[in-house]
């Protein structure tokens, strides 16, 4: 029976060529990475599509997320290697394309920190993860700048291997938190009580049964959980709005 591969760190680092993007996700998956730890943030990927063409001023494409292989067509054949790929408009970075779990992430709950022009956009993101706040930071800027993120789920006890492989891929501003990227559900949600706390916290229990429904729906079509946690995310927002306490509770008119 294989080896059950178990993420328990994630390590990061910024790249500024699209091309190393490239062929650190190709190595990380050579080295028995899933493609379901692996992520990635970008504004400048290349594509004949204008990004602004997607873009609303809210924090989500209009029309869904779509999947890797749409997008790879589009930014390059690396992202249709990953799961859940899509456009996001983050305040003081702009719109990115975000790839990988980190996508799902910012669709859900830790994209209260991101909405609004007072907030402190993806710094507040990627500090929610145990990220120090001045690495946060750093990153920020450098995607502005037009640089590249990743993230990659890794087990602990190959940690020094795997932070080689990115200096050796010419990853910058390496850094390690000691968790994973929190996940809406493990498999199917059968009810509430199976959504994460920090997703749950978030949705009023009408928004919870929307969730739910979509994320089982989507993810008996695709067998992806990523996919399944966008639309369940893209269906909440299609319904609800946030309060004044960053739960989505308030049911849209006309909807």
């Amino acid at each position: 029976m294989p080896e059950v591969y178990k993420a328990e760190r994630t390590i990061s680092a910024v790249f500024k060529e699209q091309k190393q993007i490239d062929d650190v996700i190709r190595r990380l998956l050579d080295r028995g990475v899933p493609r379901d730890h692996i992520s990635v943030m970008g504004r400048n990927f290349q594509s004949e599509t204008r990004i602004a063409g997607f873009i609303t001023k809210r924090d989500v494409i209009l029309g869904g997320l779509r999947t890797g292989a749409i997008f790879g067509s589009l930014f390059g054949s690396f992202l249709s290697l990953l799961t859940g790929v899509g456009v996001l408009f983050i305040p003081f970075v702009g719109p990115i394309v975000a790839a990988g779990p980190i996508s799902a992430l910012l669709l859900g709950a830790a994209s209260g920190a991101i909405a609004g022009s007072a907030g402190a956009g993806l710094v507040s993101v990627l500090t929610t993860l145990g990220m120090p706040e001045d690495k946060a930071a750093i990153y920020q800027t450098r995607l502005q700048a037009g640089e590249f993120l990743l993230l990659a789920e890794i087990p602990s006890d190959r940690t020094g291997e795997f932070r080689l492989l990115l200096e050796s891929a010419g990853g910058e501003e390496i850094h390690t938190i000691e968790n994973i990227l929190a996940r809406s559900c493990a498999g199917p949600c059968n009810s509430p009580e199976d959504l994460s706390p920090e997703v749950r916290a978030h949705l009023s229990q009408e928004a919870q049964r929307t969730f739910i429904e979509r994320y089982n729906t989507v993810l008996n079509e695709t067998s992806d959980e990523f996919t399944a946690e966008q639309s369940a995310w893209e269906a909440v927002r299609h319904q609800f709005d946030e309060d004044e306490n960053g739960v989505w509770s308030k049911a849209k008119v006309g909807v």
